[in-house]
């Protein structure tokens, strides 16, 4: 969610504005592949709950290949298309699901990740934000 990161990593983007995926809920359970022990975001069905984020509208449908190598896509995760409530309306999306082989319960994201995740505030409900301010994360280095 930190638009420094993804305009580090040189996605060209239009517009960035909050996004809601409903039916789905935060989880960290995909595993780190430089830190067994860390855990990176994923999203899971979960009837009645919900996921805010940043949609990032890119200036063509091909941007989003750009995303796949940071991904480690398609061994750690897969990217699917997903329909998200916007302000405006709702609209379709890629987004990243960790792959079964890499995901592991009982893991807690770094502070260094979750940082990436907290620079959205500014598309985050308050409620939300202090979900994720609240989070535990793993005692690193």
């Amino acid at each position: 969610m930190n638009p420094a990161r993804v305009q580090e990593r040189g996605l060209q983007v239009v517009r960035a504005q909050s996004a809601t995926l409903r039916d789905f809920r935060l989880v960290f359970n995909k595993v780190s592949t430089t830190h067994a022990d860390i855990a990176h975001a994923n999203v899971q069905f979960k009837r009645g709950e919900c996921v805010e984020g940043v949609l990032y509208d890119l200036s063509t449908d091909a941007e989003i290949f750009k995303m796949d190598p940071f991904e480690r896509a398609p061994w750690n995760y897969g990217r699917d298309a997903v329909l998200v409530d916007t302000a405006e309306r709702a609209e379709w999306c890629w987004t990243y699901f960790a792959n079964p082989g890499v995901i592991s319960a009982g893991k807690l994201p770094s502070r260094d990740y979750m940082s990436h995740l907290l620079a959205g505030e500014q598309f985050l409900t308050p409620a939300y934000m202090a979900m994720l301010s609240a989070h535990p994360t793993a005692q690193t280095g």
